[in-house]
């Protein structure tokens, strides 16, 4: 049996890391901006496939490999913080750029956009972290199966994301113009989660809390 606090966690945590730029959103703005909403869209199910891989894969206990060798839960960790540390001085950087200045990117088939939103996820270390590293936090053995604590902690993650994400790209192309034509606010932007990003690096580098083994 899931807890409710830890359903609260997990949402918590998932919220915070998409509302982060990372590669997922950068991607799914990026492509919206210049091909449109549809293919935004056709893009988000790619990176839902990629969600669907990641918690496969945590559900299966590949967790427990880092709870027997800490090491490497620690430089995932460590790589991880790095990660979300560098995005944070791209963000506060003089010059420093706003998720919402997209590249423009080419047009491509649905086929592609599916395909590059779902490897843009499978290699997008923020989601590595959150399976790997945080949702094991709220499981406990105790309380049942630890691969169905798993997957229903998985999918509170994956319905916030994709909720998030989903708005995101239906009102991308709105945010961007709004954010360009107002130089200060995109400048505000950049300082709140570049900010975030920092802190949530900070708390990732820090904790000294361990997977729970399947």
């Amino acid at each position: 049996m899931t807890e409710a606090t830890a359903i609260i966690g997990v949402a918590t945590a998932a919220l915070g890391m998409v509302l982060t730029p990372g590669p997922n959103m950068m991607y799914l703005v990026s492509r919206t901006v210049s091909q449109g909403r549809r293919a935004g869209l056709v893009s988000l199910t790619g990176v839902a496939a990629g969600f669907a891989v990641y918690l496969t894969a945590a559900s299966a206990g590949i967790t427990a490999v880092f709870a027997v060798v800490p090491g490497l839960y620690a430089a995932v960790k460590i790589a991880g913080a790095a990660y979300l540390g560098w995005l944070a001085w791209q963000a506060l950087r003089p010059g420093g750029t706003s998720v919402f200045s997209p590249a423009t990117l080419p047009a491509d088939p649905p086929r592609r956009l599916f395909t590059m939103g779902m490897v843009t996820n499978l290699l997008n270390p923020k989601i590595a972290i959150m399976y790997m590293a945080l949702i094991p936090q709220f499981v406990v053995p105790e309380h049942g199966r630890v691969w169905l604590q798993s997957l229903c902690l998985g999918m509170v993650q994956i319905m916030v994301a994709l909720a998030v994400n989903g708005l995101i790209v239906l009102g991308a192309g709105s945010i961007s113009a709004f954010l360009t034509g107002h130089p200060l606010w995109l400048r505000a932007q950049r300082y709140v989660m570049g900010t975030m990003l920092g802190t949530i690096a900070v708390l990732l580098a820090t904790d000294r809390a361990r997977p729970t083994p399947a």
